[in-house]
């Protein structure tokens, strides 16, 4: 049972009374620390700063983000690690506002008014069941999850009441290395006693790496039809759609899912996007002017989204909205490092769409001549951002454009989406050459590394390939080689914590970019085999240091 004199908790309430009340609650426990928070952005703060066992949060926050739009931004942005419990607090009994935050899994949800002897058994059946999962945890916080699945294997014999959950880890995890058939076997081992809807997803997912579209969609249309508000369903049978070349039916699921759960971010960023691509206009503007609306109270707003609404707008010929929103994206993204060359697409969008060429080019020109960093846009918006180029008679700005495209593409479709806007524009043979000079570029880069450590020189190797990720940050090929060159140097000289660590943030970037790649499961099994050979123990976070047993 767990300890609640080492607990440590953060309540965030915009209530000072409510937020006073749960303070003298939880000390009424004899929890050891109980942190205060009155907003999203406060709270954004003290949890970059210092880790809590528990999250209580509020669901109405007041004016600026509510309890689900912050839960979404700490997730995706890897704020809180998995032992941190996140439990909803509060009255709110709309049901699609209750859906949104459900498929966030919070570790609870609980209801006012509260009793403390309520709050007090859900929070300490919470921590029981962490206490289950936290070997597991740590191996997963110390890049190996090959080591937590056999934790998790352990886990399933000493605690049969979660066996099911322990499963749905090892299977997501297995997914996540590259390790498709296992995680096939786990979830068919998870559906033999009951239909887990989870568990069916997880299949379908598997269908989609295997580029199995019709029997993933299939799966995925089943489910929906069968459990209405399985908003995750939604999402994945949109991408798939997609990955399928089927727009306009991805854009159907996701206004599906919204119609279900209206207030999640991401999902209304992906149906503004996809209703672009498909000259959905007003559907696109209506779900991008929100997701610019919902940023203006997050610490994670995007300029991007300044732009997509631009596009909208002025698809429309919906001038005067448009300016409006470049002159919002201007006063209110100052401090961003895109925000310049946003701005700058976006006007020259502006100035073109409103038969201003001149200005249109001057805008560009400038922005990417006085090197205005586009090196953080998404690969969506640097297309966007060649086309502009082209269309302005910018080409040698544009070719170092799609350069930048080809060397950091982690998939077929960002290659040939690429090539469809500059056949488009009649330079199909420019494409053709970027695309040779692109292969030769990785090509030598990799080899040269490949070279030294061949020849024992693995302090080079590490340079040679670092160096190369600099280069091309998001090219899943540079990226593996660069995690191999990392071990390889672990292997032959010994443990190195920083070289460790650097291994399994290349192989965690490679993995996000490239989920489906056959090297996964081989270097994932490579550092599992080191971390063994030096007997490495997961990280004391009391003393902040790893151990060598």
């Amino acid at each position: 049972m767990a300890d609640f004199a080492s607990v440590s908790v953060l309540v965030i309430d915009a209530n000072a009374g409510m937020r006073a009340q749960l303070r003298t609650m939880l000390g009424s426990f004899g929890i050891g620390t109980v942190e205060l928070a009155p907003s999203a952005a406060a709270a954004i703060r003290k949890l970059r700063e210092t880790r809590f066992d528990i999250v209580l949060c509020e669901f109405n926050l007041g004016e600026g983000q509510d309890g689900q739009h912050l839960l979404e931004d700490l997730r995706t942005n890897e704020i809180i690690p998995l032992a941190t419990l996140f439990v909803m607090v509060t009255g709110e009994r709309n049901y699609e506002r209750v859906v949104s935050t459900a498929e966030l899994a919070p570790n609870d949800y609980v209801l006012k008014p509260l009793a403390a002897h309520a709050l007090r058994q859900r929070l300490q059946r919470a921590l029981d069941k962490r206490d289950i999962f936290m070997p597991a945890y740590r191996r997963i916080e110390m890049g190996d999850p090959l080591g937590a699945v056999e934790l998790l294997k352990q886990a399933e014999t000493e605690h049969p009441r979660h066996a099911t959950d322990l499963l749905r880890l090892q299977a997501e995890l297995h997914l996540s290395i590259g390790q498709v058939d296992q995680a096939e076997a786990a979830y068919r081992q998870a559906l033999r006693d009951k239909d887990l809807p989870w568990a069916r997803l997880g299949l379908a997912r598997i269908k989609m790496l295997r580029k199995h579209y019709t029997d993933a969609e299939e799966v995925l249309t089943g489910l929906v039809a069968e459990h209405d508000y399985y908003i995750d369903a939604y999402d994945l049978l949109a991408r798939c759609r997609e990955q399928a070349g089927r727009q306009s039916e991805a854009r159907d699921a996701l206004v599906a899912a919204t119609k279900r759960s209206p207030h999640r971010v991401g999902r209304l960023r992906h149906l503004g996007e996809i209703a672009l691509e498909v000259g959905d206009l007003e559907r696109a503007e209506q779900a991008l002017a929100e997701v610019v609306r919902k940023g203006k109270v997050s610490d994670f707003r995007d300029p991007e989204d300044h732009v997509r609404l631009v596009q909208a707008q002025l698809g429309q010929g919906r001038t005067e909205e448009a300016r409006a929103t470049i002159r919002d994206l201007e006063r209110s993204m100052g401090g961003q490092a895109k925000t310049p060359i946003c701005a700058a697409l976006a006007r020259a969008l502006y100035h073109a769409g409103t038969g201003e060429p001149d200005k249109a080019r001057a805008v560009l020109h400038e922005a990417v001549v006085t090197g205005a960093d586009s090196g953080e846009l998404s690969t969506g918006l640097k297309q966007e951002l060649v086309k502009a180029c082209f269309d302005n008679d910018l080409e040698a700005e544009g070719s170092e454009l799609v350069l930048d495209i080809l060397r950091n593409a982690a998939d077929e479709r960002t290659v040939e989406t690429t090539r469809a806007a500059l056949r488009a524009r009649g330079r199909e043979l420019l494409a053709d050459e970027l695309e040779e000079r692109t292969r030769d570029e990785v090509r030598s880069l990799i080899s040269r590394g490949a070279a030294k450590a061949k020849a024992g020189d693995f302090d080079g190797a590490v340079s040679e390939m670092m160096s190369a990720v600099r280069k091309m940050p998001g090219n899943p090929h540079v990226l593996f080689n660069a995690a191999l060159a990392l071990l390889r140097h672990v292997e032959h000289r010994g443990w190195n914590e920083r070289f460790a660590s650097q291994a399994g943030a290349l192989i965690a970037r490679a993995r996000r970019y490239d989920p489906a790649s056959p090297r996964l499961a081989a270097i994932s099994g490579f550092m599992h085999s080191l971390f063994q050979k030096y007997a490495i123990q997961p990280r004391d976070t009391a003393r902040g240091t790893r151990d060598a047993a």
